[in-house]
């Protein structure tokens, strides 16, 4: 599998990563991504960027090296009402939001029940278009029921390749996300092949989420970030002006 996007991606700014934007972006290109995703932790995860950072993403420029770049958040959840960690009016100015759980952001883990209903109000929310790593044995959830509301509401679930390794808080993953895959791929809903970059060399990285998904069922055309005008499409962009930047 090629994508062509890489929407899980995080910088310096998320207080655990290691590479700045212009790193990130030369990176895509040299991968000969599209487009890439800016999507640093929300302000509730210890040590993430203050709410104002992501009022400012604003002064990114649309391309850089040839690559689209998308502004993003990878939001928190802070109650099972699906409440996230930045207000809805500016979550509605970023491109695409995602939204995951997290330890130490208040929301403790909860019943299968109580965690998928906080993952399905919350795809609910302005502008969620991902939902990250729901395999995370840590929070579990009903897979099928989480499947098929995601599939009726058009939020992809991502396969996370950081789940399979590089995480430590969401190791025992493959068995989960295996069964996850399974179950899009049943209902017939999108997915989101995802690095979760936390340094410039891992962007783009989706060897082992696409083996996991493809071993499920999952077809390429459900992935939304297989090409870069049918990403723009599932994100309700513009995709006219990529004709602006050479293809890397």
């Amino acid at each position: 599998m090629k994508i062509r996007a890489d929407l899980h991606v995080h910088t310096v700014a998320s207080g655990h990563a290691f590479s700045t934007v212009e790193e990130i972006a030369r990176e895509a290109a040299a991968r000969k991504l599209r487009a890439v995703g800016i999507s640093d932790h929300g302000p509730a995860l210890p040590g993430g960027p203050h709410i104002n950072y992501f009022r400012a993403l604003r002064f990114l420029p649309p391309f850089l090296r040839g690559v689209r770049l998308l502004k993003g958040v990878e939001a928190n959840l802070l109650d099972r009402k699906g409440r996230l960690d930045l207000p809805p009016e500016l979550l509605e100015q970023l491109d695409y939001v995602m939204v995951g759980f997290h330890e130490g952001c208040g929301l403790k883990p909860s019943t299968t029940a109580g965690n998928t209903g906080a993952l399905v109000a919350a795809m609910q929310r302005p502008g969620v278009r991902v939902l990250t790593h729901p395999g995370n044995p840590g929070f579990p959830v009903d897979i099928s029921a989480l499947a098929q509301a995601a599939c009726e509401l058009g939020v992809a679930l991502e396969i996370n390749n950081s789940s399979f390794g590089r995480s430590p808080t969401r190791q025992g993953s493959l068995e989960r996300c295996s069964a996850l895959a399974a179950a899009v791929a049943r209902v017939g809903g999108p997915i989101a092949l995802s690095s979760d970059a936390h340094v410039a060399g891992q962007v783009g990285e989706v060897h082992d989420a696409w083996r996991v998904a493809s071993a499920a069922g999952i077809r390429p055309e459900q992935v939304v970030n297989r090409t870069y005008s049918g990403l723009m499409r599932f994100l309700g962009l513009d995709a006219e002006d990529a004709a602006e930047a050479p293809v890397p």
